[in-house]
C-alpha cells in the first residue's frame, strides 16, 4: 500500500441506516487516527445527521466537527437551530449536546469528523452496527454477525453491540444464541428490554422462554 490514496465521495458505499445515508469514509480509507464519515439524506427535507449525542452507549464521547460540503442544512443543537449553507463549519465541543440536521437541498453532503480529547482514537462501537446494516438488509447474516463480533473484540460486553448481535441471530434463526446475547445485553443495560419488546428483529424469538421482559 502506498502512503497516500484518493477517493471520491460518490464512489463510497451509500448505506441507509438510522434515518440517514451513511458513507463510510474512515473504513474505506483505513483511517486510524481520527473518525470521519460523510452523510447525505434520502431526500431533501430528510435527516442528514440523525438526532444523537456523544455521551450515550455506543457513542465515543467525541468532540465533533461537521462540515457542510455541498447543498444546505439546518442544524438543531441543544434546541437551537442554525442555517448551514455549503462551507459552514459546525463544532460541538460538548458530547452531551443533542444534535441533528435536515438537508434543505438536494445534494446536501455533510462531513463529520470526531475524536475524544486527550485520547488516542478508537473506532466507536456504533460504526460496527452501521457497517452491518447493508448485509442485514441483504440477508447476509453471517457477514453481519462477523462485523458486529469484530466490534465485541474491541468492546467486550458492550450492551448495544450484544443487543444488535442478538437481533441478527434472531433473524438468522439462531434462537439460543440470540436469547443468550439479548439476556446479557439487558443485564448490562436494563433499558434494552423495553427496546426488545417492540423490535421486529425479535419477532422470531419473542415467544421463547427466557425472552426478557421490560424493566419493572
Amino acid at each position: 500500500m502506498s502512503g497516500w490514496e484518493v477517493a471520491r465521495l460518490d464512489e463510497l458505499d451509500a448505506i441507509p441506516v438510522a434515518g440517514v445515508v451513511w458513507h463510510p469514509v474512515r473504513r474505506r480509507l483505513g483511517i486510524r487516527a481520527f473518525g470521519v464519515n460523510a452523510y447525505t439524506a434520502e431526500q431533501p427535507g430528510g435527516l442528514v445527521i440523525e438526532e444523537h449525542d456523544e455521551s450515550t452507549a455506543g457513542a465515543g464521547g467525541h468532540e465533533e466537527l461537521y462540515v457542510v460540503v455541498s447543498g444546505r442544512a439546518t442544524f438543531t443543537i441543544g434546541g437551537e437551530t442554525r442555517d448551514a449553507p455549503a462551507g459552514t463549519l459546525v463544532f460541538l465541543r460538548d458530547p452531551a449536546l443533542r444534535r441533528s440536521a435536515i438537508a434543505e437541498e438536494e445534494g446536501t453532503v455533510v462531513l463529520a469528523i470526531g475524536g475524544e480529547p486527550g485520547r488516542a482514537y478508537e473506532v466507536s462501537a456504533w460504526e460496527y452496527t452501521f457497517a452491518a446494516a447493508k448485509p442485514i438488509r441483504e440477508r447476509r447474516f453471517d457477514e453481519a454477525m462477523e462485523t458486529i463480533s469484530a466490534g465485541l473484540e474491541q468492546y467486550p460486553d458492550h450492551p448495544s453491540l450484544l443487543y444488535n448481535l442478538a437481533c441478527v441471530e434472531s433473524l438468522a434463526g439462531r434462537t439460543e444464541a440470540a436469547l443468550g446475547h439479548l439476556q446479557t445485553a439487558v443485564g448490562l443495560d436494563a433499558r434494552l428490554a423495553k427496546s426488545a419488546e417492540t423490535d421486529p428483529d425479535f419477532d422470531p424469538i419473542r415467544g421463547e422462554p427466557g425472552f426478557p421482559g421490560p424493566p419493572r
